[in-house]
């Protein structure tokens, strides 16, 4: 049995790279970005309005109320390209550009006449300091600044960054195909009624949706009941970088996961972690396949997916940051280890009225309490033997 930290190392050093390939900006979401992203203008482009009101000269406002000369109008992709003079102000809409010799924008609310394109003139009602409601050219950012770095992951919020500056595409990491397999005499598919003794398929579907979020492509194959003959079938056949296989991985009588990996010449990595839940997980390789095997009950295989598969999918598309991103929290009640396996809680978060964040252990009745975990958002992170009393800060995972 070995520490989760050794497990996280071993996967670090044994998975490999897929390489890189370049996507639509639009199906860039999720993947892994392998190349900087620079700025190739200024942004914005020029001085922008951050308001509709009137370009002037702020020294002309001093006085107000003044009359000024309406000399040209300024529109969203229609400037007014000419030096404006004291004594003269601009028409202008917000985000268009501020024309040169102007050094403010007064709101349309503090002049007069706005509604009447025919005047030649107006009236500013109110003086305007230097600067007010001009966003400066290069203020946001300047050309060839890093906007984005190698290893970040695309979002929806960097979208439009990415298309601002001319990102039609973008280089990203190649993402593994994943093969998802469930092994069990007991497990039936989602769609059939179970009999007597019988259990639906839960995990694979479980671990297809959290591939998916992470840009692989997956395949779930077909069942395998207690047969190792069966079982190794599968396993040579499955065609993927990454396989998953749920169930069989203790030392029960029809556990026979590893002995499959086992007769198959696969390397084996580590089959037994210091975790609660998921103690008996395993990793190993058979030829360029990376195979996981994940027990059987759906919490286990949920968190020993979040720690261990995870990384290795984030590791191929050579993300930066491979690991739930941690944080800390109070408990809402006691919580302790086991004396000799570090205690992975699933948690739910919220916050108190003074702001403090809230993690509550979900009480289950084990690991294949799949109602109790549909609520979790956090692990609570127990080394073992600790024990956390209620209001207590604990390190968590954000899930």
């Amino acid at each position: 049995m070995i520490e989760i930290s050794r497990a996280l190392k071993i996967i670090e050093q044994k998975t490999p790279w897929l390489g890189s390939e370049r996507v639509a900006l639009t199906d860039s979401v999720g993947r892994v970005l392998v190349e900087n992203v620079v700025a190739d203008s200024d942004l914005p482009p020029f001085d922008r309005s951050q308001m509709d009101g009137y370009a002037v000269v702020a020294s002309d406002t001093k006085n107000s109320p003044v009359t000024l000369k309406i000399v040209g109008e300024s529109a969203a992709g229609r400037g007014w390209h000419n030096t404006m003079k004291t004594g003269e102000a601009v028409r202008i809409m917000t985000g268009a550009s501020v024309p040169a010799g102007a050094d403010a924008v007064q709101k349309v609310e503090l002049t007069s006449g706005w509604s009447d394109d025919r005047r030649e003139t107006v009236t500013i009602l109110e003086a305007v300091k230097k600067g007010t409601a001009i966003v400066r050219k290069g203020a946001e950012v300047t050309k060839d600044k890093l906007i984005f770095s190698l290893g970040e992951v695309a979002t929806e919020q960097i979208i439009a960054a990415l298309a601002s500056f001319g990102y039609a595409k973008v280089r990203v990491g190649k993402a593994p195909r994943v093969a998802i397999m469930s092994t069990g005499t007991e497990i039936v598919p989602v769609n059939k009624k179970p009999d007597r003794d019988q259990i639906r398929n839960s995990n694979s579907v479980m671990l297809e949706v959290l591939c998916r979020k992470f840009a692989c492509s997956t395949t779930i194959l077909p069942m395998v009941g207690d047969d190792l003959a069966g079982l190794k079938v599968a396993i040579r056949g499955a065609r993927c970088e990454i396989l998953i296989i749920t169930g069989g991985v203790s030392v029960g009588k029809y556990d026979l996961t590893k002995q499959a990996l086992a007769d198959l010449g696969a390397e084996i990595f580590f089959d037994k972690v210091r975790l609660k839940p998921g103690k008996p997980a395993v990793f190993a390789r058979l030829g360029k396949t990376l195979i996981f095997g994940l027990p059987g009950n759906p919490v286990s295989a949920a968190v020993t997916f979040q720690l261990f598969v995870r990384k290795a999918i984030m590791l191929m598309q050579r993300a930066a940051a491979t690991d739930l991103s941690r944080g800390n929290a109070i408990l809402t009640a006691d919580a302790k280890a086991p004396v000799d396996r570090d205690a992975y809680v699933p948690s739910a978060l919220s916050t108190d009225q003074d702001g403090h964040l809230l993690a509550a252990p979900l009480r289950s009745q084990g690991s294949s309490d799949f109602i109790a975990f549909s609520r979790a958002d956090s692990l609570i992170v127990l080394k073992r033997g600790a024990r956390k009393a209620k209001g207590d800060v604990a390190d968590i995972l954000f899930l």
